[in-house]
């Protein structure tokens, strides 16, 4: 509550300053000779908005730098946790958490890669069951980050679960990984499933993979 109130006082500091800034602006200016104004008007004026807008494209550059450079740091934390974790069910959340804040790229995972398809893969071989069938899915669509085609044949049999979040996770990761061998399955989900997601992710993967 008194940090909500300090910063409302702070905002309202801020705006009567800017407020007295331009009337002192405003009355500085009225007071200029003729020729002072026109040489403002033609020179100075175009190179402080000049200067404003490189300075703007400092600060995002910098911005962006930064924000990246705290992305790394925040994935070398959690392969780090991910490495010493010794729960199953914590590796798997901590799996999901980094593909997904490295934008489900496998760039930077290298290390851990490896690791992570094995716990991917008995994922998808011992979820088993109605209630799991999300974990399930979310194992086969990360699976496809990583960019190991050895996993194909155990996402061409997820294109057959029961549960149509498999299927397009399956048919998704397929699409990731461009696995050409799984065209012909593709194009068969693509025209035959009765679930309209799992038919457009099969066509996307398709589309990715031609």
């Amino acid at each position: 509550m008194r940090f909500a109130k300090q910063t409302g006082q702070a905002n309202v500091t801020a705006i009567l300053i800017l407020l007295g800034l331009i009337v002192t602006g405003v009355w500085i200016w009225k007071r200029l000779p003729l020729d002072t104004q026109d040489y403002l008007v033609e020179r100075a004026i175009p190179i402080a908005l000049l200067s404003i807008a490189v300075g703007l494209l400092v600060w995002f550059v910098i911005g962006k730098l930064r924000r990246r450079w705290n992305g790394r740091q925040e994935r070398n934390r959690l392969i780090v946790h991910f490495e010493r974790e010794t729960s199953p069910e914590k590796r798997l959340d901590l799996a999901f958490e980094l593909i997904e804040r490295n934008s489900y790229k496998l760039q930077g995972l290298e290390r851990v890669a490896p690791a992570m398809a094995e716990l991917f893969i008995t994922t998808m071989k011992t979820a088993l069951g109605d209630k799991q069938h999300r974990i399930r899915g979310m194992a086969a669509s990360h699976l496809g980050v990583l960019q190991d085609k050895t996993t194909v044949p155990l996402l061409l049999a997820a294109l057959e679960d029961d549960h149509a979040f498999v299927r397009a996770c399956a048919a998704l990761a397929l699409g990731r990984l461009r696995a050409s061998e799984a065209k012909a399955k593709l194009e068969y989900v693509m025209r035959e499933d009765w679930d309209q997601t799992v038919r457009s992710r099969a066509r996307e993967a398709l589309e990715r993979i031609a």
